[in-house]
């Protein structure tokens, strides 16, 4: 699901407006979990719960940090991790993602900027993710627009609950 849940997730949106236009900060500070991606683009879908996987999401005043499982199904858990052959390595650890990092919010958007992430691309310098944003109660959803490359071609939409 292409880096989607990092989407999510990446949502350190800790301060935007109100859905119903009254203007009032709202917070999002907390843990959020996916419950729903939507994908556009040539083979657009929706997965809702339960499939999307395993995902926790933390926000703080200034920082985030989100780790989730994109497979399919459950990983695989090699007998001996030492002596994993590459192909359980890739099996095992491919599906897992994880960011932490800074963010800035805006009008109705929040900017990442990773400081640490499984995913050596997202650490470089200048990279950055700004995703739309939308709080109504303890519901929120993110989608793509653009990196530092430029604006995203087929944005995913992802549905995120408040869990704490």
């Amino acid at each position: 699901m292409r880096n989607l849940l990092i989407a999510l997730v990446s949502v350190g949106m800790l301060s935007s407006r109100n859905v119903s236009g009254q203007g009032k900060p709202t917070s999002v500070r907390g843990v959020w979990q996916v419950i729903q991606v939507t994908m556009t683009g040539p083979s657009p879908r929706t997965i809702s719960v339960p499939e999307p996987r395993p995902n926790l999401a933390f926000f703080t005043a200034k920082h985030y940090g989100h780790l989730q499982v994109t497979s399919e199904g459950p990983r695989p858990i090699p007998a001996d991790m030492a002596k994993a052959t590459a192909e359980e390595l890739r099996a095992v650890w491919g599906p897992f993602s994880g960011e932490a990092g800074t963010y800035e919010t805006g009008n109705n958007t929040i900017t990442t900027r990773p400081v640490v992430a499984k995913n050596p691309g997202a650490m470089t310098s200048g990279a950055f993710t700004t995703y739309g944003i939308k709080l109504q109660g303890d519901t929120l959803w993110i989608i793509e627009q653009r990196t530092h490359r430029g604006p995203i071609a087929n944005p995913v939409t992802l549905k995120a609950v408040r869990v704490e």
